[in-house]
């Protein structure tokens, strides 16, 4: 087959441009010999379950799906009624990267939080959402979405989530983790998943797989099964059920085998806090969010920013501001970064 692509070429667009851990090919190779049960009835989905409940505690049930954004619908589809609405930052996925998915297709009504480095806590939701339970003329809170690493790459702590699981529950509501980067937010804090999922009281949790190099691969997480019933349904309504759903477990269990999805995550992070350590004394290039995760946020020239973007992939964040943001993979390498700072370094001398 003729090579479509150069291998070489390198961006910081975003951890879905990186391709696929070498593991999780083999994985993928190893569960194509011969026949297995079809929609999860297989020997993979079973090992999985297994390995959700070591990762997450007794009760944990894991269903994969194919993206981020099926995650998130039949995540707070399951745990939601017809006249749900659901909070979340401003900044949220949910609100502005799904193309309005959980309002069109899961039919809730999203109440927005403004945020400071994109994450919410309770004296904002309190400002932002009126109380209003049992009136008829509005949408009903049933779920708090928070994003883990958020989407301006900041991480909640342990203790910034328990006081919104807290919060949540106290107003009968239920706590969604929307974590396609949940491993990196684990990494960067150095707990294991389980201490901002289970521990701090999570009721639903989207899990990345694809951001940590596998191929178009998510789990929907249930920790609380009473009150997110049904799951498997959504899950088929939605059109996110995998007749082949051995291919989607086994990549998960290459990325949980042992401490795999840490060590990715935390490679990922630490180039980029390399890449900030780099561009940050550049005349001209300011960082505009602490940097916990795998995400670097700078403002630059609006020209510069433009010639560095034909030279290597990237994306404005904010056009208006001339804010950018650069995005570390599992893939990526420290001459990739030493290379880019370099590129960043001529354009503005």
């Amino acid at each position: 087959m003729t090579r479509l692509h150069d291998p070489a070429k390198r961006g910081f667009a975003s951890d879905n441009y990186a391709g696929v851990l070498p593991e999780v090919l083999e994985a993928v190779a190893e569960a194509n010999l011969g026949h297995q049960g079809a929609y999860g009835a297989d020997v993979y989905t079973a090992a999985l379950g297994e390995r959700i409940v070591e990762l997450f505690g007794a009760g944990a049930q894991a269903f994969p799906v194919f993206n981020g954004t099926g995650a998130n619908v039949v995540a707070l589809s399951a745990v939601s009624d017809r006249w749900s609405a659901v909070v979340c930052a401003d900044s949220g996925h949910i609100h502005v990267d799904e193309g309005g998915a959980p309002e069109k297709v899961a039919g809730l009504k999203l109440f927005v939080v403004p945020t400071a480095g994109g994450k919410v806590t309770p004296e904002a939701i309190t400002a932002a959402v009126p109380d209003r339970a049992g009136d008829v003329h509005w949408a009903q809170p049933r779920v708090l979405s928070v994003a883990q690493s958020t989407e301006l790459g900041t991480v909640y702590t342990p203790d910034e989530l328990r006081a919104l699981a807290d919060y949540a529950h106290e107003r009968d509501w239920l706590l969604h983790i929307d974590g396609s980067r949940l491993a990196n937010a684990a990494a960067s804090l150095g707990v294991p998943l389980r201490a901002i999922t289970t521990d701090i009281g999570a009721d639903i949790v989207s899990v990345g797989g694809t951001k940590s190099g596998l191929l178009g691969a998510e789990l929907v997480l249930v920790l609380n099964t009473e009150r997110a019933g049904g799951t498997e349904y959504v899950r088929k309504l939605s059109m996110q059920l995998a007749s082949k759903q051995r291919f989607l477990a086994a990549q998960f269990l290459a990325l949980f085998d042992g401490d795999r999805y840490l060590r990715v995550a935390g490679h990922a992070n630490a180039m980029a806090r390399l890449l900030a350590e780099q561009v940050g004394g550049i005349d001209g290039v300011r960082l505009t969010q602490p940097v916990q995760s795998n995400a670097v946020f700078a403002e630059l020239p609006h020209a510069a920013a433009e010639v560095l973007m034909e030279q290597v992939p990237f994306y404005f964040w904010d056009e208006i501001r001339g804010e950018v943001r650069w995005m570390c993979a599992w893939d990526t390498t420290e001459d990739d970064v030493r290379a880019f700072a370099e590129l960043v370094r001529a354009q503005l001398t």
